[in-house]
């Protein structure tokens, strides 16, 4: 699918999409849980529904419905021998621990860029747990037999907090109390805070100290009938804000201000492009009527939620000036290299981007070009494009645009919502 954004001035507003982090961590809880679970709000980005085929493989009935789904569980009981996570890194990273609860031997496998990414992390802690594996040198398939033991251990938390959101997951459903899990140098916090709330909403009690340690604490039975709602994405919500940002201004609706997301630090990235935001009852305004002229080149550490760096490319490119994002070590292994796929395409667009260890700095200000980009079959990469594109001296050809399905399937239409000019073909 090629998709083709032109230049043009945005207005309206627009309901943010459903956060697959959320609503991903929901599934596995509404797995685990023994009952019914109401899920509401849901989302249906590629993701998500690997998330909802998963379940179901390890054993979960599911009746769904555009605004609701159902899950009855009487907890893990594989109904067979694999299960498959699409594209989903945190799929494939958080439903391994929990399907290791089973005793059954199960082949763990993926599509497309996951095959490369590593997940040795459970070649290393599964034998501590009693569970045995098989792996490709570290990559998928993955052969696995449980049940997982809780017990006492430490992990390495610097390559990515998906292996922990499966861990704490499989040990809170275990009744792991007396179980610490302890973890070296955590990146990516706010997403286990995520975590956390899904866990503790659900029933469970577990509790950090100071993040380098994990408790399970004594809970009451969880209730029979669960229900929970997905909130906004603040991700995906991220380029809408940046597109109102430079060409609005728009209402953005649905994201809860108080969320755990870790992208809702975008907020703090926009007001230090000096963006024009207004805070109202029914959501975000942002943007202004000299479409993006008040904005200045910014610093921002996105070591945390290293899924902003193309949204706040998009952004640095209309800043006039050297913008510095810190964070880039967090980027290799996504579903291209983010680094260098936004530095490659990005000087498509006329924007000259440098690496310089953990940071990266992008030379703003200058005209955007028209041309012609490649997603790298990644959704960030393709949406990142399109929003720079608003800003652009023509037509901007995005190729392999439908990787955004994995995360933001109505992206490139939400932008026609608010009145850009957008062909698909």
């Amino acid at each position: 699918m090629r998709a083709i954004v032109y230049p043009g001035i945005l207005k309206g507003e627009q309901i943010a999409p459903a956060s697959k982090s959320s609503m991903q961590r929901a599934c596995a809880a509404a797995l685990l849980h023994k009952g019914d679970t109401l899920i509401l709000n849901p989302g249906h980005s590629n993701d998500d529904l690997a998330a909802i085929d998963v379940i179901q493989k390890l054993g979960a009935h599911v009746e769904q419905t555009a605004t609701q789904i159902k899950v009855s569980s009487k907890g893990v009981q594989p109904v067979g021998p694999e299960m498959n996570c699409g594209e989903s890194g945190l799929g494939i990273r958080m439903f391994t621990p929990i399907a290791a609860l089973s005793s059954n031997e199960i082949t763990i496998n993926g599509n497309g860029s996951l095959l490369k990414r590593p997940m040795h992390f459970f070649d290393e802690i599964f034998p501590a747990l009693g569970v045995k594996i098989n792996s490709q040198k570290g990559f998928l398939p993955i052969g696995i037999q449980g049940p997982l033991k809780p017990t006492t251990i430490t992990v390495d938390g610097s390559l990515s907090s998906q292996f922990l959101t499966g861990l704490l997951m499989a040990y809170a459903a275990s009744d792991a109390q007396g179980s610490v899990i302890n973890v070296l140098d955590l990146k990516s916090k706010p997403y286990i805070d995520l975590t956390l709330a899904v866990l503790n909403s659900f029933g469970w009690k577990v509790k950090h100290n100071n993040y380098e340690s994990f408790e399970f604490l004594a809970h009451a039975p969880l209730a029979a009938h669960i229900e929970y709602t997905v909130e906004g994405d603040w991700s995906g919500a991220a380029f809408l804000l940046v597109a109102g940002a430079i060409a609005g201004p728009i209402k953005v609706k649905g994201l809860q201000l108080d969320s755990t997301q870790a992208d809702k630090a975008v907020m703090q990235a926009l007001k230090n492009a000096n963006a024009p935001i207004e805070m109202v009852e029914d959501g975000i305004i942002i943007g202004a009527n000299d479409a993006g002229a008040s904005l200045i080149a910014f610093e921002f550490d996105a070591t945390d939620c290293p899924d902003l760096f193309p949204p706040l490319v998009a952004l640095a490119a209309v800043c006039k000036g050297v913008t510095t994002i810190k964070g880039v070590s967090r980027l290799a292994h996504k579903e291209s290299d983010r680094g260098l796929t936004l530095q490659t395409e990005f000087a498509k667009l006329g924007i000259n981007i440098l690496l310089e260890g953990d940071l990266m700095k992008i030379l703003g200000g200058d005209t955007i070009q028209a041309a012609t980009v490649f997603s790298q079959h990644d959704h960030r990469i393709a949406m990142a494009c399109g929003v720079a594109a608003l800003k652009s001296n023509g037509p901007v050809v995005i190729t392999e645009a439908e990787a955004i399905n994995k995360s933001y399937t109505d992206f490139f239409g939400h932008l026609a919502n608010l009145g850009a000019k957008v062909e698909i073909d």
